[in-house]
């Protein structure tokens, strides 16, 4: 056990709280849904960015490279000024849903480089321009372009030419659980001499406004270099820090003045560190020697391509010399560690550029943890002591989701452009976790499941813009993930969490078909999915005439959810009855719906013939007429997910259900859904027939239809010139858009009409290789000219997406598209992890710090 895994245990025992300080400050508490009170749920507008500087936060907080306890009442990140902007860098900045001509979008350059599951050692770097930060340009500019131009970014700007501008670099390490050791380094990466106002950050959320807090919140100087902190519900923390220019002051509070108008005497409010520098006028603060919100002050002069190095210390101790030899020391330790943690962890045969991959992808896992903090009823309700919110928001957005009450650690898909949780990425955020750390992998997939979160009748929130939304149920797949990285890790599969998920699970899975199969034909609904503006219409509002959309994604979704519930119980049995007889009715139910499935294929396929192994959705009107959708998506190919392959040593758990699998027949039931081998030793369940797998296959991996550079995608690159369903005259078309979509379905920040996706080639990826598990070499087709088994496939499928990240033999690569930049000294070995990637050239595009789910790749 190396020295992280030790933590990890000790934290998991009781024995210490490693986990009490973590990456958990959000980088963007604006413009979300929490901080939103507005009669119509105007969330953009209602709390808009430049508002953040003056106006005090209801449900958290935000910052650059920041920390905060586990219940953030205490936050530290680094503040910023060229001395050239309008406002200092306190925050990211980046384009509202609105502004952007793809939707929201970050527009600043920062990297996760490096954290370990305990917080022991985390790394994180800025690039800020030394010239005006471009916020005008980049505003006009994306606000003039259409949906078919591309976004305009901030290297786009020409702010980072010849090098004018700051690498930031703050990394923290514990020295114990409640002593942070800070280490900040400012390079100048220009040819000329140049000065950056720095100021490291400490504040109270402001908990105290809103009857959080009964006692006095405060900070004050302990001495010259030490800010000593009060607050009721944490121990007095000490922050040490190297002689400053100047110590700062202010209150975490509103500027009543400057946002409505309101005469405030106070001078020391939220914004009080940005007037005082922006008017080079510090006398309101100078006498000001406590409050809620501090900061040390540097002028930092730096000749061209030098550094200097910043030390602070956030500790419960009180110090006498908080920057001895021990805290260079520490630092090291605390970095051989992490390197030695994620040694441990390379996989036999990985090279060295695919390990560095994987570790940058789990540290943008880890950074990627955020304070999460909403309790629906109080929201609506408001605050005692506060003006009362609009009536309407009680027929609005979540009313009917009173019972949430989250105040928790996740794993955020991306910190700015999605802070928020959202159930199906949360559930492959979890398979992607497991690679490093188990146990919060499993908490977090249990999380949503908990009484304040799930519905009375067992359904999940789907993302916080809309609870009552429904995403994909990924759970119970990604139960049993986590149970194989377990078991491949230490030997072993933990049943006892699988005995703890399965009922939760079976609530759910109980919802879905109570919910979403409302014809009760095993056939099922479910809307978007997930997949925004996957389909020539919304599938989840206004069909056309009023009809009903049999979905071949959301049918095949539940019976992939019957088989792992099938797995879950049958590794669950002992020998007793309870749940051998669930296995047995999870296998009839996915009979009922695999039939089912099928004869809604009959509505497209001609004269019950193969054509090309997809399945569509199909529009149900109300003359009775039916409507096959025959777009070949990735929605057509989520059948081919629906497949387990179960060996004779499981089976045998369950003899029960070992007889009614090998005595099946298939021919009576009219499709081939289970194959057993001839020696018993392993059963196939299978949503696709021998037959549809391999009409699929050539399709799914012709380049000239979904095979991408970078991987599957998500609509056939045939539909270049359009796709058009008639329907009574009325023309319902796409096309193929292989990088950002031209439409502003669901935001329009996403697009499955072409990129590549990282969660479902992962699935596609898991499901070829338990194909190849049972046929072994029976299975072949043609790629590029050669014969191909199901395990080459997927092996083959698995280094595209890889090669996204990965540098050729000039340092570039494909994930950062056509910016050289990336090839230069100092930014070759950056790596980002987008939402999804281009289907010509692999590049990245929507959110670009999506490590969320992209953090799969470190499971590939």
């Amino acid at each position: 056990m190396n020295a992280e895994q030790q933590r990890l245990n000790d934290y998991q025992t009781g024995k210490k709280n490693w986990m009490r300080w973590g990456s958990y400050l959000s980088e963007r508490q604006w413009g979300t849904v929490r901080e939103d009170y507005s009669a119509g749920g105007d969330a953009w507008n209602y709390f808009p960015h430049h508002q953040a500087i003056s106006r005090v936060y209801r449900w958290g907080e935000d910052g650059i490279a920041g920390i905060s306890d586990e219940n953030q009442f205490l936050c530290f990140a680094i503040t910023v000024w060229n001395g050239k902007d309008p406002i200092l860098k306190e925050r990211l900045f980046g384009l509202t849903n609105g502004e952007g001509n793809h939707g929201e979008d970050v527009k600043e350059l920062y990297y996760y480089l490096d954290n370990t599951p305990s917080h022991s050692y985390m790394k994180y770097l800025y690039k800020y321009p030394q010239q005006e930060f471009p916020y005008t340009d980049l505003l006009n500019v994306n606000r003039s372009r259409n949906k078919t131009e591309p976004e305009y970014e901030l290297l786009d700007t020409g702010v980072f030419n010849d090098n004018r501008y700051f690498d930031i670099s703050t990394e923290y390490a514990k020295a114990e659980a409640d002593d942070m050791l800070i280490r900040i380094t400012i390079s100048n990466r220009a040819d000329e001499a140049a000065t950056l106002h720095l100021l490291p950050t400490l504040w109270f959320r402001n908990t105290w406004k809103f009857g959080l807090t009964k006692e006095k919140v405060n900070m004050q100087l302990h001495h010259d270099t030490c800010i000593v902190t009060q607050h009721e519900n944490l121990p007095p923390y000490f922050l040490y820090f190297q002689q400053a220019d100047k110590v700062l002051f202010t209150e975490n509070k509103n500027n009543k003045s400057l946002l409505w108008n309101v005469n405030d005497k106070q001078p020391c409010r939220k914004d009080a560190f940005h007037k005082a520098l922006l008017l080079n006028d510090f006398r309101a603060l100078d006498e000001k020697k406590s409050g809620t919100k501090a900061a040390p002050m540097y002028f930092v002069n730096l000749e061209a391509g030098e550094s200097k190095i910043i030390y602070l210390r956030l500790s419960v101790n009180d110090i006498q010399e908080p920057f001895d030899a021990f805290f260079d020391d520490c630092f090291t330790q605390r970095k051989n560690e992490a390197d030695i943690f994620y040694k441990d962890l390379q996989k036999p045969g990985e090279s060295d550029a695919h390990a560095a991959v994987r570790r940058q992808a789990l540290a943008g896992m880890l950074w990627s943890k955020q304070f999460y903090y909403y309790d629906v009823n109080t929201w609506l309700q408001g605050d005692a002591h506060q003006p009362a919110p609009p009536a309407e928001r009680w027929q609005g957005r979540n009313n009917n989701w009173q019972h949430v009450k989250a105040a928790d650690i996740i794993s955020m898909p991306d910190k700015w452009e999605y802070p928020w949780f959202a159930a199906w990425d949360l559930a492959f955020h979890s398979i992607a976790i497991a690679e490093v750390d188990i146990a919060f992998a499993k908490k977090q997939l249990l999380l949503l499941f908990g009484s304040n979160y799930s519905s009375p009748d067992g359904q999940l929130p789907a993302y916080e813009w809309n609870f009552s939304d429904v995403n994909p149920p990924v759970q119970a797949l990604a139960a049993l993930e986590i149970c194989r990285i377990e078991k491949e890790q230490t030997g072993k599969a933990d049943l006892t969490f699988l005995q703890t998920i399965y009922p939760l699970l079976l609530k759910n899975y109980n919802w879905w078909l109570a919910r979403e199969d409302d014809n009760h034909n095993n056939v099922f609904e479910g809307g978007f999915l997930g997949l925004d503006n996957i389909s020539v219409f919304d599938r989840s509002h206004n069909l056309p005439e009023g009809g009903r959309l049999d979905q071949a994604d959301g049918t095949a979704w539940m019976a992939s959810f019957s088989l792992c519930m099938l797995e879950i119980a049958l590794q669950l049995c002992n020998g007793g009855n309870a749940y051998e007889d669930d296995c047995i009715s999870y296998f009839n139910h996915f009979v009922q719906i695999s039939n089912s499935l099928q004869q809604i294929a009959q509505c497209w396929a001609d004269d019950n013939t193969i054509d090309d192994g997809f399945f569509y959705d199909v529009l149900q009107l109300q003359d009775g007429r039916s409507i096959p959708v025959k777009l070949r998506s990735i929605a057509g190919i989520i059948p081919l997910l629906a497949t387990t392959c179960l060996n004779k040593e499981l089976l045998n758990n369950a003899p029960r259900l070992k007889t009614l699998l090998h005595s099946f027949d298939n021919t009576t039931n009219k499709y081939q859904i289970v194959d057993t081998a001839v020696d018993e030793s392993q059963t196939l369940l299978s949503l696709l027939t021998p037959a549809q797998l391999q009409a699929l296959l050539p399709v799914l991996f012709s380049e000239d239809e979904m095979l991408s550079p970078g991987g599957i995608r998500s609509i056939s690159k045939v539909y270049e010139n359009g796709f058009v369903l008639d329907i009574d005259g009325v023309d319902y078309g796409l096309k193929y858009m292989p990088g950002e979509s031209d439409n502003g379905m669901y935001g329009g920040n996403s697009n499955w009409r072409g990129p590549v996706w990282m969660p479902l080639n992962y699935l596609i990826i898991r499901a070829l290789r338990k194909y190849a598990a049972f046929y072994q070499q029976q299975i072949t087709f043609n790629f590029s000219g050669d014969l191909i088994t199901l395990g080459e496939a997927a092996s083959e499928l698995s280094m595209r997406l890889l090669h996204m990240f990965l540098p050729d033999d000039a340092g570039s690569r494909p994930v950062h598209g056509n910016y050289d930049i990336y090839q230069t000294e100092h930014f070759e070995d950056l790596i980002l992890f987008y939402e999804h990637f281009h289907a010509e050239t692999a590049h990245g595009i929507g959110a670009s710090h999506q490590t969320g789910w992209t953090g799969l790749a470190a499971a590939l």
